[in-house]
């Protein structure tokens, strides 16, 4: 049997880190503008986050520019990291799990400038998952059920069909 974080992450390592950046870097700029949040980015400005999925090996650099959320250049060191692994983030994302509670049981850690990843933490908290868009709503909420079945702590059948895409 495959293990959880190996099956979820294998269409992630195929795309790769620089691959999926700018479709990440658009879902979460699209979310924090929708959840009236990007002006809360000024904390990023001139700074650069890296978040790290360390069983997978993927990472991603961000930063703050005139338009909001933005893949970080190359040469710009991370002033903080958020860590951890992908069923973590995976709970975060899906809804799953506090925030809090992933950080407090050492799921999550922030290395480097503790502040800045307490803001972000604090700012991706803020997201209401409805700003996410439908199609990332979805998909989140599939693997969370597919990484808990493969993980066996699921018996239950998956979540039920989300209605189809608002129309905007």
């Amino acid at each position: 049997m495959l293990r959880a974080p190996l099956a979820l992450g294998r269409p992630l390592l195929r795309a790769g880190t620089q691959g999926l950046q700018p479709a990440l870097t658009a879902v979460l700029q699209r979310a924090l503008v929708k959840s009236g949040l990007q002006q809360d980015l000024e904390l990023l400005e001139g700074r650069c986050l890296a978040l790290r999925i360390d069983d997978l090996g993927l990472s991603w650099r961000f930063t703050a520019g005139p338009r909001g959320l933005a893949v970080a250049p190359p040469g710009l060191a991370a002033d903080a990291t958020i860590a951890g692994d992908s069923a973590a983030f995976l709970l975060l994302a899906s809804r799953q799990e506090d925030p809090d509670t992933l950080f407090f049981r050492r799921r999550l850690v922030i290395c480097g400038d503790t502040a800045l990843g307490l803001g972000v933490k604090n700012l991706l908290d803020a997201l209401e998952p409805e700003s996410l868009p439908w199609p990332a709503r979805r998909l989140l909420q599939d693997l969370a059920w597919l990484q808990q079945r493969l993980a066996g702590s699921l018996i239950q059948q998956p979540p039920a069909p989300m209605p189809g895409p608002p129309r905007e």
